[in-house]
């Protein structure tokens, strides 16, 4: 029995690898039971007035006849404004309903005004702030040569708010940075190398001197603190301000990959919890990808034909939504599921 396991193992994850990823094989079909209209309040996102219409909401695009720019930088949507299902053409509009007074055509309603932030967000916006100005991941080159504390007046061992530190290291110009301390190592399950680091996001400095020669230290004042910092955290430029509305979109390429790690290192997550991944930029994952997610069919023995091996097919269990993305490693919110997510399981796109 113990070879029938390692060869139904190995079986299974050979035909996964060896199999081609359909892209978004499965057509942008509307809901049964779609409304005409939905009227956008205030809490509503982008993934769950598209499920209100669409079996599928990365399908959001397609109905609304977007290209890729327009994927990056879509059109604002606010709450009061309506969004209509045109039946005869198969489409999503923003605007008058066919039949209204005037023309009859349906008419774009864009607000040019705040600059987007009464905006309705593709996803819960209030469940990935933190994760989006705060650095998640730091990539094995990252370390090298990273600013970092060697040490405080008056030999304190840990800094608040307020407190002064000193920074040795190429500040590059910056004068606002994060500090983190390097966390557990990210392993990729299918390579089994070091993906990354996980970072313990400690808070805020700014540069108060810079040093005068090579062998000096920088001079730094905390201005927010979330855990006590000590000699050897690191400095992380502070990010710009993040865009939230990305709208939900099935990747340009065929991609699949593995579950990498669950937030916070919990055994399993579930809805609206944050997992990584082992794709990322390099594999043309960008913010907005929509993954579904599977579990690995398990082995069973067919005891009626011989005990001959028998791989089940993986279980396509719910969708994963990607808001953050780094070079070999991206963050995504779990969405949709019908089962627990584990590390491990696979990522691949929508079919």
């Amino acid at each position: 029995m113990k070879n029938f396991s390692t060869a139904v193992g190995s079986l299974a994850l050979v035909a996964l690898l060896a199999a081609p990823v359909a892209q978004a094989a499965k057509s942008c079909e509307f809901r049964s039971d779609a409304p005409d209209s939905h009227t956008v309040v205030r809490g509503d996102t982008l993934w769950g007035i598209s499920g209100k219409f669409l079996a599928n909401p990365w399908c959001w695009p397609q109905v609304w006849g977007m290209n890729k720019e327009q994927i990056k930088n879509p059109h604002w949507i606010y709450p009061g404004q309506t969004v209509y299902l045109d039946r005869a053409n198969g489409r999503l509009r923003l605007g008058k309903p066919t039949g209204a007074m005037g023309d009859g055509r349906l008419s774009p309603q864009i607000r040019s005004e705040d600059l987007g932030q009464a905006a309705v967000p593709a996803i819960p916006a209030n469940v990935i702030e933190p994760f989006l100005s705060q650095p998640l991941v730091v990539e094995e080159q990252e370390l090298q040569g990273t600013p970092h504390i060697v040490a405080a007046p008056e030999s304190r061992v840990v800094l608040g708010t307020g407190d002064k530190l000193y920074v040795a290291g190429d500040l590059k110009g910056g004068t606002a940075f994060q500090v983190f301390r390097p966390g557990k190592a990210l392993i990729d399950p299918e390579t089994k190398g070091v993906l990354g680091h996980e970072a313990v996001y400690l808070g805020s400095v700014k540069l108060q001197r810079a040093a005068k020669d090579p062998n000096e230290a920088h001079i730094f004042t905390v201005t927010t603190a979330k855990q006590e910092m000590t000699a050897g955290d690191r400095l992380l430029p502070m990010p710009p301000t993040p865009l939230l509305n990305y709208v939900p979109h099935a990747p340009a390429q065929a991609l699949s990959g593995r579950v990498v790690s669950i937030y916070e290192g919990v055994v399993n997550a579930g809805q609206n919890q944050v997992i990584t991944i082992n794709r990322g930029k390099n594999a043309g994952v960008d913010v907005g990808t929509t993954l579904s997610l599977y579990r690995f069919g398990r082995p069973v023995v067919d005891r009626v034909d011989g005990n001959r091996a028998v791989q089940l097919p993986n279980e396509n269990y719910g969708d994963l939504f990607i808001f953050r993305v780094f070079n070999n490693i991206s963050y995504g919110l779990v969405m949709r599921v019908t089962n627990t997510v584990q590390v491990g399981d696979i990522v691949q796109s929508p079919q």
